[in-house]
């Protein structure tokens, strides 16, 4: 579990998964199991909300408060896009839209 941390922490919620997978695959394939095309899932995921989807996996069997954290890695996600968009303002130059 120490391990997973540390990648957290310095590689983000992309390495993270992917050590969470290699830690437990069975988990990680549960709970994409639920989904129509758990790869499309699990690629989406990745792609546009990478720390909505490791919370996701990490608390699978959503009971009551779980969806709490689900929540608060949306947050995450969404604080991330707005950062980024924030910071792209600041690069001299940049006309953006």
């Amino acid at each position: 579990m120490c391990c997973f941390f540390a990648t957290l922490m310095f590689f983000g919620p992309r390495l993270g998964f992917l050590v969470w997978w290699l830690l437990a695959p069975v988990r990680v394939n549960a709970a994409l199991a639920n989904f129509n095309f758990p790869w499309l899932v699990s690629l989406a995921g990745l792609i546009f909300a990478p720390w909505t989807m490791l919370m996701y996996t990490i608390v699978f069997p959503l009971n009551g408060f779980d969806w709490v954290w689900v929540g608060l890695a949306l947050g995450a996600d969404v604080a991330s896009y707005i950062g980024a968009f924030h910071n792209r303002q600041q690069v001299p130059g940049y006309t953006g839209p």
